[in-house]
């Protein structure tokens, strides 16, 4: 009887003692996997106060670009200058940049010509920095009145005096249909003539100047190809306007009507099309926001054109020669149709 008693105490300490040996175990495990986590982990000097968050927003994986001009393309530079020796009386000048890589090709890039309605292009420029800088709304209403009333292109200044357009609606149509009298209010808004030329300088477009009030017919009103394409490049490159202001600004260059000088010379240097000029690009992939300006002594195109590939270039092309020549547009077509073959 005594042994049966002893045999059923051992048989129920031991579900005990292997209960309590679990426990030591798992103690002593606990114990080990803190100190080696502790020991694997990297040392935090809580001495060391955290950054604070950045106040900026994290860089764009994907980059804008810049006017930056940095490997010539040689031979396009040449072909240039053999298209533009064809014509020895014309005063040819052009400049051409692909934004992603620096590549670019010039003849005369930086030889002051006329402007004609391509120095609408920085104006608009202007004008939608100060929207960013609240110094204007596009619903402001601007008021015609003697002084802006402009002949030549557009249908603005045919209407009556005290007429009001809103600011988006002005500069939608000095691009859009040229609008003389639409720019000349703008000018105005911004603050005259001087105002703007001082802001160019400090843009760096430095050989572009406002001398006179559109029309402008008799060529006072200065640019350079460089400056045309550099004052696109600004905007599409992010290093002004805002993302708003930026993508209003691409929108607005592209309601211009005229496809008849780079739009038409791209076409024909990748191949040709039938049709709508713009149409038959963008069925090769290729799409062109364009300003042009035509005063008869002198035409000029600026645009940027986005490649099927995703590079995105901005080029300008002016030309002065005599009053009407078919030979000056001619020429623009021809040096466009260059640029594209080179490029494509």
């Amino acid at each position: 009887m005594a042994q049966r008693s002893q045999s059923k105490a051992k048989g129920w300490q031991q579900p005990v003692l292997l209960l309590l040996r679990l426990l030591i175990v798992g103690a002593a495990l606990g114990v080990i996997t803190g100190t080696a986590l502790k020991w694997l982990a990297p040392q935090l000097n809580t001495d060391v106060p955290l950054p604070p968050a950045a106040d900026t927003p994290p860089e764009p994986t994907a980059s804008l670009g810049a006017f930056t001009p940095k490997r010539e393309d040689q031979a396009l530079s040449r072909r240039l200058a053999e298209i533009a020796a064809t014509q020895k009386d014309l005063k040819v000048g052009a400049f051409v940049l692909v934004l992603d890589d620096g590549t670019f090709a010039q003849l005369h890039p930086d030889r002051p010509l006329s402007a004609a309605s391509s120095i609408k292009t920085p104006i608009l420029l202007v004008a939608f920095e100060a929207l960013d800088q609240a110094k204007l709304s596009l619903n402001e209403a601007l008021s015609l009145n003697k002084t802006v009333v402009g002949g030549g292109a557009g249908w603005m200044g045919s209407q009556p005096l005290g007429s009001q357009f809103s600011i988006f609606e002005v500069a939608t149509e000095m691009i859009r249909v040229s609008d003389n009298t639409a720019t000349n209010l703008l000018i105005q808004r911004l603050g005259g003539k001087d105002s703007l030329n001082a802001r160019f300088i400090e843009l760096g477009l430095e050989g572009t100047m406002i001398n006179n009030w559109l029309p402008d017919l008799e060529g006072t009103n200065t640019t350079t190809p460089r400056d045309q394409a550099r004052a696109i490049a600004l905007v599409e490159t992010g290093q002004t306007l805002s993302p708003r202001s930026r993508d209003l600004f691409r929108q607005t260059l592209g309601t211009s009507r005229t496809d008849t000088l780079i739009p038409r010379g791209w076409l024909r240097g990748i191949g040709g099309g039938t049709g709508d000029v713009n149409a038959a690009l963008l069925q090769q992939g290729v799409r062109v926001y364009n300003k042009t300006g035509d005063i008869g002594i002198a035409y000029v195109d600026s645009a940027l054109v986005e490649l099927p590939d995703g590079r995105r270039v901005v080029a300008s092309y002016m030309v002065e020669g005599p009053f009407n020549d078919p030979r000056s547009t001619n020429m623009i077509r021809a040096l466009a149709a260059a640029s594209a073959a080179a490029l494509k």
